[in-house]
This record gives C-alpha cells, structure tokens and sequence, in this order.
C-alpha cells in the first residue's frame, strides 16, 4: 500500500507554490549516500514506492533504506467526461512537493559506494524529477 496520512486536519487543499529552494532537509542525515533533487515537482505516492521497492530489492537484504519526503499532500481529480462546475473533485492521490536541493532517499550500511550509486540511479529513473547522487561529506563527531 501506498503511503499516505492517517488522519489529516482538512480533506483537500490548494495547490500553493514550487518557487525557492528547499529550505530544510538538504543534507545527509542518517546514511552515507543519497539522492538529492535538482528539479522541483509533485511526486507521488505510489513512484516514492516504486523507487523503495527498487533500492531495497538491488541491496538484497543488505544495507539500510531512509526516506526522508512524505507525501501529505492531496490532490483532487473530477471524473472524466465531466461539465465544469459542482465543486473540486474527489481526493485522486497523495503526492509530495519538492524543491530542488531535497534529499529524496538515503542510503547507508553495509554497501560499497558503486551499489549504492546504482541503486539510486535505478530509483531515479521512476520519479518525474531530475535528481543527483551525493555521498555525505563527514560524519560530525560527538
């Protein structure tokens, strides 16, 4: 199943704006590699699916998976063949906005820095968004 929210506050929403960079989340957190976004779009539910299923299936049990982009956003959709007017239509799909500069996934582990840059490349080829591979700089010491 694709992800989506529990519970939200409001049934639908406007579609508000792509302009900017992305102002948090655009740098490596929690693994050693990831995907960053150059593009800015709406992804949605089922293609960050479609790109976890992807990574997670080239590791084949080995290495960790983050996603760090949820897609609490929805979007309506009037039925085909339908005259203009009688209000919004019905929630169609839950997408995600990005910006460029997000980090889309992560990846860490127990992989070597070839796996991982061709398992996000794989997983890039699903989503509508041109995005980059980057490999985190140092990791901060406590």
């Amino acid at each position: 199943m694709a992800l989506q929210p529990k519970r939200t506050k409001f049934r639908k929403k406007q579609k508000g704006s792509l302009k900017g960079l992305s102002k948090a989340g655009n740098f490596i957190a929690f693994g050693d590699y990831g995907m960053q976004a150059m593009g800015r779009g709406k992804i949605k539910a089922n293609e960050l699916e479609a790109c976890r299923i992807a990574i997670t299936r080239f590791f084949s049990r080995k290495g960790q998976v983050w996603i760090r982009v949820f897609p609490q956003t929805p979007v309506t959709k009037k039925p085909a063949e339908t005259r203009m007017g009688k209000g919004k239509g019905g929630v169609d799909h839950w997408a995600v906005a990005i910006k460029p500069g997000r980090i889309l996934f992560e990846v860490g582990g127990n992989i070597t820095y070839a796996d991982a840059q061709r398992a996000l490349a794989i997983a890039s080829g699903k989503l509508n968004i041109q995005t980059r591979f980057v490999k985190r700089l140092a990791k901060i010491k406590d």
